[in-house]
């Protein structure tokens, strides 16, 4: 297997992208990346909240949105990429990249979420994958809210995994899209009695609950099952915020859950961006690099078997 990806990587390596991109010009092993987002693309949307690096503009449409996408994760060697949105757009993408998207409905609003029965039919069919991006932040909602239980069951009996959104909403929301979001609800302590009900869930949490620093740890060493990406914060916060975060989990001694994500959501470009901000870590060594970048993921998935 490592062999196929090593070679991929070598020709991709040499080839420029099909959207303009300087090839990456070394060879990459394998990355699984555990935070994509499968949007469409609103002509006019307001993204202002968000700060981007100078020049980084979204696609025109939801299909370039998603061949940009996929021609950055062949760029950088990801295998496979956890997409969620609605269910229609990802599983457009799923179709377009059988092997490599993870297809997973996202959660924003109660009327925008689909019914039990639906999600069951579309998980038996393995149309779907996975259950979450879930930000019941944004809702004025914990994860352990009783709106989610039967989502929650149902993920649980087919031992579907789920991501939960933690950590800060988009700078803002409250006085815009969302005015029941608030800060408080985006630490890890919100999804504690969602799991105690729950014990098999399969569970991550999302942008490893940055800031709730000292909640994340306590959250971590209580539920040991659960693992974290590192989305988001990777590339859109200070570097040296970063970092420091990343090492503070390390130090903590959760090198085996940490995940790499990107968050890449309607910005392809950020892909390369996150990716460079776990290599240039000066305290990781190659092999928990590794770990976060693929092995992590792949114990997750239980890809090992494959």
């Amino acid at each position: 297997m490592y062999r196929r990806y090593f070679i991929v990587a070598l020709v991709l390596s040499i080839t420029p992208s099909l959207f303009g991109q300087e090839p990456v010009p070394q060879e990459r092993p394998p990355i699984i990346d555990m935070h994509l987002h499968a949007y469409p693309v609103v002509p006019g949307r307001d993204m202002d909240f968000f700060w981007l690096p100078d020049g980084m503009q979204p696609p025109e449409s939801t299909e370039q949105l998603m061949r940009a996408t996929l021609a950055e994760m062949e760029r950088y060697n990801i295998v496979k990429g956890w997409a969620s949105g609605p269910i229609k757009v990802v599983a457009a993408w799923k179709s377009a990249a059988p092997d490599m998207i993870l297809a997973a409905p996202d959660f924003v609003r109660e009327t925008s979420f689909p019914s039990v029965r639906q999600l069951r039919e579309e998980y038996e069919s393995g149309r779907l994958d996975g259950l979450g991006e879930l930000v019941a932040q944004l809702a004025g909602l914990t994860p352990s809210d009783p709106f989610f239980e039967p989502y929650l069951a149902l993920a649980e009996e087919l031992d579907i995994p789920v991501a939960f959104h933690t950590g800060f909403p988009p700078p803002g929301s409250a006085y815009g899209c969302c005015p029941r979001a608030r800060a408080s609800l985006g630490s890890p302590f919100g999804v504690e009695d969602a799991l105690l009900r729950h014990p098999n869930l399969r569970a991550y949490i999302m942008h490893a609950g940055y800031p709730f620093l000292g909640e994340t740890i306590a959250f971590l060493h209580a539920h040991p099952q659960v693992y974290v990406d590192l989305a988001e914060i990777n590339w859109m916060i200070p570097r040296a915020e970063f970092h420091e975060y990343l090492r503070r989990l390390m130090q903590a001694g959760f090198g085996k859950r940490l995940m790499f994500g990107s968050d890449q959501m309607s910005w392809p470009a950020a892909i390369g961006l996150a990716i460079e901000g776990i290599e240039s870590a000066p305290f990781l060594t190659d092999d928990q690099k590794r770990d976060i970048f693929y092995n992590n993921a792949a114990r997750f998935l239980r890809l090992e078997e494959e």
